[in-house]
This record gives C-alpha cells, structure tokens and sequence, in this order.
C-alpha cells in the first residue's frame, strides 16, 4: 500500500489551504491523501470544558469541512481522514512517520511575505522524520504556475521553479533528491542555491575554501556544485538545473531565489538531544519568510 500524503486540519484558514496544496500534491505523486485532526483529551474535564462527545463531534465537523474544501479544488482525489488524541504535537508526528510527506498550514502575515509560524509547526519541523511542508493560508493552485502572458493567474500555464537550498558543506542526499523529484513531478526548473561567505583567519575549517580572492572562491563553489550535482543531472537527465553559487547569507539568497517559486526545499539535520525542539537558523529564516510552500526535508 502506498504512503499517504498526510495533513493536519484544525479548521484555520491555513489549515485548509495547506489541505488543498496536499491534495494537488497527492495527485502529482500518485498518492492518497488522509486528514488528520488532533484534539486533546482529559479524563476529567474541568468545569465548562467541553466534554470528549462533544470534541469528538467538532473534530468529525472540522474534517467534513476540510474533506468538502478538497473535493471542490480536487475532486478526484482519493480521500480518508482520521481524527486523534492530542497533544497535537504528537498526533502529527506519529501520522508523519507513516506517510510520504506531512503538509501543514502556517498563516500569512497581513501586509508581509512569510508566515507567522506556530509553535505546533515548529515542534513537528523539528522533531519529524519524514519531511515536512508548510503552506500559508492564502496559498492557491495558481501560485504554484507562472502567468499568462498578459500577468494574469492561471493554472493551465507551467509550473513556477523549484529551488532547493544547498550546503556544499553537507550536502546530503535525502534534500537533493526530494527536490529534483518535486522538479520532475512538476516539470519545472529546478533552481539551486549555495550562499558562501569570506571565512576569517580563525574561523577556517576543514572543507573551507581559502583561497585569496573572492572571485576564484566563487569558481570553486561552482566547481564543487557541479560535482555534487553531477550524479543527480544523470538520474534526472529530463530536469533543467540551473546553478547559483552567490556570496553573502544563505537566508537572504534564499528569500530571493524563492520569491517568485513554486516551492522551496532546504534540510533539517535532526538532533537526539534531549532540549527545546528547534531547527536551524537558515531553515528558521526559510519558514518564517519566505512566501512561497517550505519543504523542510530532515536528515541525520
């Protein structure tokens, strides 16, 4: 039986904008898609809580909602869904770990790019073995294709590029091959990205590139991300793959890069300490920033 495309419902706006995303993902990969609503349960309700009956009726009715908004952008869709107990932290993790991917919904900050992330979000992006993709409330099938020619939304014209965030410095295989797989999927140009910055004298490490000026450090960037990259061209011989090797922040070359794609990829390195959940300062930039659908893709 074929993984899941798995989201997580809430009745948010963004919730169901990210289950809409999950179903057109669903169908690109052949997959089914299965909604996931998680409540909290307490054996004993405090006075004027709501009681497990009564939560259990508002969770079938938060997935009916979810499961008409699907069928109207989506109706072919193959559709099951699921209702939980909470935390909801952990239903969604558990739901993670036997699905291709999990999509959930982050909402858009009025008057800003980005999303205004929250804290059930994050602690699945960081704890979560299977990847993850956040989706803004505002997001729509149109989005995700370039305009017609006179600048108008459509969703009958090409897919807009997929841009993956690589660090040639560890640079691993699960995140690459996520991304050109999200390229192929969608026959789009898969656009990827290195930022490197001057190292100091002190902070030179193994791997560093010192070399004396900046315009050979950037031809050897561009030299390595070739290499990298040479093996997964040849596994995806049909991908347009387009290299920019820039100086400077990775954030920053990130946010420009993914202002005008359909979907931006960077990795997770998961961690067995036993603190806070928390994600990286490059993917925390790409989560919290960037306009476009983030998938963050974990690896060891």
């Amino acid at each position: 039986m074929l993984s899941p495309v798995v989201a997580g419902v809430d009745g948010s706006a963004e919730s169901l904008a990210a289950a809409e995303w999950a179903a057109r993902e669903a169908a690109r990969r052949g997959r089914p898609l299965h909604l996931v609503h998680a409540w909290n349960w307490q054996p004993r309700p405090s006075a004027g809580g709501i009681k497990p009956a009564a939560q259990r009726y508002l969770a079938r009715r938060v997935l009916r909602q979810a499961e008409e908004h699907v069928r109207a952008g989506c109706p072919h869709a193959r559709l099951t869904d699921e209702q939980t107990e909470g935390p909801a932290t952990t239903a969604l993790l558990r739901a993670a770990e036997q699905a291709e991917l999990l999509v959930l919904g982050s909402r858009g900050l009025s008057g800003f790019t980005g999303f205004l992330v929250g804290s059930v979000a994050l602690g699945v992006v960081a704890k979560a073995t299977r990847p993850v993709v956040l989706v803004r409330a505002d997001e729509e099938a149109a989005d995700e294709h370039l305009p017609e020619a006179d600048g108008g939304a459509s969703t009958r014209t090409g897919y807009r590029d997929v841009v993956l965030g690589l660090d040639l410095k560890d640079p691993r295989d699960e995140v690459i091959e996520f991304a050109f797989e999200a390229a192929r999927l969608r026959q789009a140009r898969l656009r990827v990205v290195h930022a490197w910055q001057t190292p100091s004298a002190i902070s030179l490490g193994p791997g560093d590139v010192a070399l004396a000026d900046e315009e050979r450090q950037g031809q050897e960037w561009q030299g390595f991300m070739c290499a990298v990259l040479q093996t997964w061209r040849d596994k995806y011989p049909e991908t347009d793959v387009r290299e920019t090797v820039a100086e400077g922040r990775t954030s920053a070359a990130l946010l420009r890069a993914a202002s005008a794609a359909s979907l931006l990829v960077v990795g997770h390195r998961l961690t067995d300490r036993p603190t806070l959940p928390r994600t990286g300062p490059v993917t925390h930039a790409a989560i919290q920033h960037v306009s476009c659908p983030v998938a963050v893709v974990p690896h060891g």
